[in-house]
């Protein structure tokens, strides 16, 4: 039998075709907290993958914009922009689960109703659960950067990857993208330009402020200070 670190090094040399993913799986223990919280929370807020295509005028019991957030990490700015915006649905997908934990925990103490959670991987969730032209906005903040050159085929904004993401929002749907790494920003945005039927919102073609909307994170604001940069981007699905 091969063992990970050969079929790693095989698979980065093209030997094996991989399925795109969303993501590496990293397990983590579960606070008791977390743990309390997603007993608590997951039979009204959890979404799983196996219940298939959504309705989610039935999902959220009422017709709403909704935003989709892919790996939301801990989940603090999606429970933060779900408070901020009551007016809209939100969806967040995250396949670790002290994060999904973490996540229904800050929701509770906000006393969310219009967020929802998946644990699952996001490729598989967009594929089999979001009907196309369904979504208003779709937000990637801080993917993995794989910031190996050898990695870079592993970034989540690839060619087929936006497509997906293209098919599922809705004609003038957004997809907002943040990332802190200057050379997935340019992969970014190489990979857009590249892509058919969207117009960047950026005065210039590039880049754009922090949007109000999304949140300045912890690790942001320690990168301000430090001179990091960070680097958003906004396309408008235009057909």
């Amino acid at each position: 039998m091969m063992s990970s670190e050969n079929l790693e090094k095989a698979q980065a040399e093209g030997k094996y075709i991989r399925k795109i993913r969303s993501f590496v799986k990293r397990e983590g223990r579960l606070t008791k907290g977390q743990a309390a919280a997603l007993e608590r929370s997951w039979p009204k807020m959890g979404l799983t993958h196996d219940q298939g295509m959504l309705d989610l005028e039935q999902v959220f019991e009422r017709q709403a914009p909704t935003v989709l957030e892919i790996g939301f990490g801990m989940g603090k700015s999606l429970v933060a922009m779900a408070q901020a915006a009551p007016e809209k649905n939100f969806i967040g997908i995250e396949v670790h689960r002290p994060g999904v934990g973490a996540c229904l925990m800050d929701a509770e103490d906000a006393g969310l109703e219009n967020l929802r959670v998946f644990e699952h991987d996001a490729v598989e969730v967009l594929e089999d659960c979001i009907a196309d032209g369904s979504l208003a906005t779709v937000q990637v903040f801080f993917p993995d950067p794989w910031h190996k050159k050898r990695h870079h085929k592993r970034r989540l904004i690839q060619p087929e990857f936006v497509e997906l993401l293209r098919r599922k929002l809705a004609i003038g749907g957004v997809l907002h993208l943040a990332t802190d790494w200057e050379n997935y920003a340019e992969h970014m945005l190489e990979v857009m330009n590249a892509a058919r039927c969207w117009r960047n919102l950026s005065a210039n073609n590039t880049y754009i402020p922090r949007p109000a909307e999304r949140p300045l994170t912890k690790f942001e604001q320690r990168g301000e200070r430090l001179g990091h940069g960070v680097w958003d981007m906004k396309f408008e699905r235009v057909e």
